[in-house]
């Protein structure tokens, strides 16, 4: 990789999705690093790119809204409306199409009973016809793409990708050809950031396909899991970019002994379906990440998602925002030690762009994102061991650091 970089250099930020789980801990991450890199601003990035529920949270950062901001409404919720989020908006029946749909249930249901009885035709076909009953989606997001409108509407914010002060790029996938489309990019740019962000987290099944020009729209994962290359390919040096979801790794028998899932086949099927999915969407992105190597090799990507070892994030339901605070300050705080476990790499390539880490703050072990000390299932004993595991965990990464400043300078002398 050269070691030249424009006086200028560009920053980009991408955002895979991960359900409310993958937007909660992309908060968390996001109010870490901005707090712990000196000159990173996140609302003054050169692109901007989201998929899925990372797209609500890429929308609302190239809308001026910065990490703490968010907090205050995604996760604290304690801003004013309309940036005030109501969890509530996520989980409302698409009552139309199931009414829609079982208008057309006695049709089904004759056309189902011809085929097996006159026809001859086997159940399992007269089953399938039947299959057109089901509704597309079970839940409704129009109710949280008119609250994302409602935001954008608001003076200094935009609903239109063309009077937006920065790119953004919000990737889904096309049902019927199975292309991705970056809303935003010219030819898509007219479609309102509100509707592209509902179309991009459009998850089969959960949610219906999104209609858009005469064609339908689902999740932008389904071909890719970030997309990165459509901000490098714009000419960004720095790349910073953002993974909810990643598959669970057991590890050694020490470890097992501390976990609440030591063999993950004991936790049933929600488990497996969880561990195969990750699994697959994080096999397409290591890919993903090869290639960019070789086909952008002048730009740094820094790249951060949980722990594979993290039990806590695993464990939690992907569509539950009940204990939003607690997973937000471990995604904070867990990206923080990871800040300071890579510091020495992060550093130059942090320099290369006239960015450094804020050492004195990652060093810090008073500094958290939210109180969640108020949750209701957190007894006195365990806060106060968990408030001192995070602090113990952070001393033993300064002293990890201490201890390999002293042999690197030791090993530079005897040079």
């Amino acid at each position: 990789m050269t070691s030249h970089r424009s006086s200028h250099p560009r920053i980009g930020l991408a955002l895979a999705g991960g359900g409310p789980l993958g937007a909660i801990y992309e908060v968390g991450a996001l109010c870490a690093l901005e707090e712990s890199i000196e000159g990173l601003d996140f609302t003054a990035c050169d692109g901007y790119l989201g998929v899925s529920a990372g797209g609500i949270i890429s929308a609302c950062l190239a809308n001026g809204i910065a990490p703490r901001e968010l907090c205050a409404g995604f996760i604290e919720n304690s801003s004013a409306p309309p940036d005030h989020f109501d969890p509530a908006i996520l989980l409302y029946p698409n009552w139309r199409e199931y009414a829609a749909r079982l208008r057309r249930l006695p049709t089904l249901l004759g056309e189902a009973a011809w085929k097996v009885l006159v026809e001859r035709r086997s159940l399992l076909g007269a089953l399938e016809r039947l299959g057109r009953a089901l509704p597309a989606g079970l839940l409704n997001s129009d109710p949280l793409a008119a609250q994302l409108k409602a935001m954008f509407s608001l003076p200094g914010r935009s609903d239109d990708f063309r009077d937006l002060k920065r790119p953004l790029l919000l990737v889904a996938t096309d049902l019927d050809s199975g292309d991705a489309v970056p809303f935003g990019a010219p030819g898509w740019d007219h479609v309102p950031v509100s509707r592209a962000v509902q179309a991009s987290a459009a998850l089969p099944g959960l949610y219906p396909p999104v209609e858009i020009d005469g064609r339908y729209f689902v999740d932008g994962a389904l071909k890719k899991t970030v997309h990165g290359s459509l901000l490098l390919d714009r000419g960004i040096d720095l790349l910073f970019m953002l993974n909810p979801l990643v598959p669970y790794e057991t590890g050694d028998a020490q470890q097992l002994a501390r976990k609440r899932i030591p063999k993950l086949v004991e936790g049933g099927l929600a488990v497996v379906l969880s561990q195969t999915f990750r699994s697959l969407i994080h096999s397409r992105l290591e890919l993903g990440m090869r290639n960019y190597q070789h086909s952008h090799p002048n730009a740094d990507i820094l790249f951060f998602e949980p722990d594979h070892r993290d039990a806590e994030l695993f464990l939690a339901n992907t569509f539950s925002y009940s204990h939003r605070r607690e997973l937000a300050e471990h995604a904070y705080q867990a990206t923080r030690a990871d800040l300071l476990h890579r510091a020495p790499d992060l550093q130059v390539k942090l320099g290369r762009h006239g960015l450094q880490l804020d050492m004195p703050r990652l060093l810090d072990p008073t500094r958290r994102l939210v109180d969640v000390w108020d949750t209701p299932n957190r007894r006195p004993l365990e806060r106060s061991l968990l408030r001192l595991d995070e602090i113990l965990s952070l001393l033993e990464t300064r002293a990890r650091q201490a201890r390999a400043a002293v042999e690197a300078e030791a090993q530079a002398q005897a040079d």
